[in-house]
């Protein structure tokens, strides 16, 4: 058997500061934006020639978050319950026998200096710290199969968990409000996609806590129902 070497080129900048509530797709979340930026030696404006012209590219990047836990020949997608079991290549599981993703984003802008290449990116679905292995641009007329089966996954997952936010709540997105507008938008939008393990989703009422920018956001689910509890500055 032949063992491959791949370095790191780049790492991602994400509002998802760790992998829980991190959305299962890019785009699924219009305002999760992030960026890419390139390490040496491959952080050279040259590297990135041509790349502006194109809207979209692959991100190639290494599930760093579950690597150590290995690989599984089977696993549970959230799509189906987390219940039913299916081959992992069947999948986009994290437990893969080599730990390597792949996401589509948005391309918004290139900024590069001398020693620096920073993409700007749109919605995406990797947490922040991600390792990027590799980038491709998006070509629409060999990657677009408008009439491709997507299997148990044809369509895009159900955005209709409600989420409100308590008097707290309120008070604290109004201080952050010249800071960072889109706050409101943001958490409704990541929490519309209900987070939650699969296997939760069947008790009455919870509170979840997760790192969603410079926040620690605290929530409620009851009758599928979602309260923002608190969104606190966080420490780290």
């Amino acid at each position: 058997m032949t063992t491959y070497h791949f370095d790191q080129i780049g790492v991602i900048r994400s509002p998802y500061k760790e992998k829980f509530a991190v959305p299962r797709q890019p785009g699924l979340i219009e305002d999760g934006n992030g960026e890419l930026h390139l390490l040496p030696p491959y952080h050279q404006p040259e590297a990135v020639c041509g790349l502006e012209a194109f809207s979209h590219i692959w991100v190639l990047f290494v599930f760093h978050h579950t690597m150590e836990q290995g690989w599984r020949p089977t696993v549970r997608p959230p799509r189906l319950g987390g219940n039913a079991r299916m081959g992992v290549f069947a999948t986009r599981s994290t437990f893969r026998p080599n730990p390597i993703g792949m996401s589509l984003v948005r391309l918004k802008g290139i900024k590069t200096t001398s020693n620096s290449v920073i993409l700007q990116l749109g919605s995406l679905d990797l947490v922040d710290g991600t390792p990027v292995v590799d980038i491709k641009p998006y070509l629409p007329f060999a990657e677009s199969v408008p009439d491709a089966i997507g299997g148990f996954a044809q369509q895009a997952p159900d955005t209709a968990m409600p989420v409100h936010f308590s008097a707290l709540a309120e008070q604290q997105l109004a201080q952050h409000q010249s800071t960072y507008p889109h706050l409101r938008c943001f958490i409704t939008q990541v929490l519309n996609q209900d987070p939650r393990p699969a296997y939760r989703k069947g008790e009455a009422s919870r509170d979840y806590a997760a790192l969603l920018l410079e926040f620690n956001v605290r929530w409620r689910v009851t009758d599928m129902r979602t309260e923002v509890l608190s969104l606190a500055l966080s420490e780290n």
